[in-house]
């Protein structure tokens, strides 16, 4: 037997909405994707985004500050975490000027996070700095972090 789903229990999109950032922060556009998917109507969701908005109980940028914050305690770099933010719904001028805010020090990470993989081994050729800032790129950092790394730690 099919479970019903909550509209059908008498669940509000609004109710529903809530459990879930409840749990976490969540974009505009998550929320807005889960509440389709259980079957809210358009015009009930747009109804619900804009009421949690007004009471400052979802922010879009409240939530990529949490974000962000967490992926640059994982180590992840500056541009693998804008595309995951830009994939969240966030717009670009969000995207930038949380994670380019003084809170991050995107040089110190790289730093860190290559220490942390190739401890102060020098490079010894040119494939083992290719295969070190291929590790780099893929964490999301950008050009200009990884010649500073690789400059810092191969003089």
């Amino acid at each position: 037997m099919d479970e019903p789903s909550d509209f059908k229990q008498g669940v509000t999109a609004l109710h529903k909405a809530v459990s879930f950032l409840a749990r976490r922060e969540h974009s505009r556009a998550e929320l807005k994707w889960k509440l389709a998917a259980r079957d809210y109507s358009d015009k009930e969701i747009e109804e619900t985004l804009r009421r949690l908005s007004e009471k400052g109980l979802q922010s879009d940028r409240r939530f990529a500050e949490s974000y962000a914050q967490s992926r640059f305690s994982r180590g992840h770099g500056p541009e693998k975490i804008a595309m995951e933010l830009e994939q969240k719904g966030i717009d670009a001028l969000q995207i930038d000027e949380v994670l380019y805010s003084e809170e991050f020090d995107w040089h110190e990470l790289a730093a860190a996070v290559y220490r942390k993989k190739f401890s102060d081994k020098p490079v010894s050729d040119w494939k083992e700095k290719a295969k070190r800032s291929r590790f780099l790129r893929q964490r999301g950092f950008s050009n200009g972090h990884i010649q500073a790394v690789l400059g810092d730690f191969n003089t």
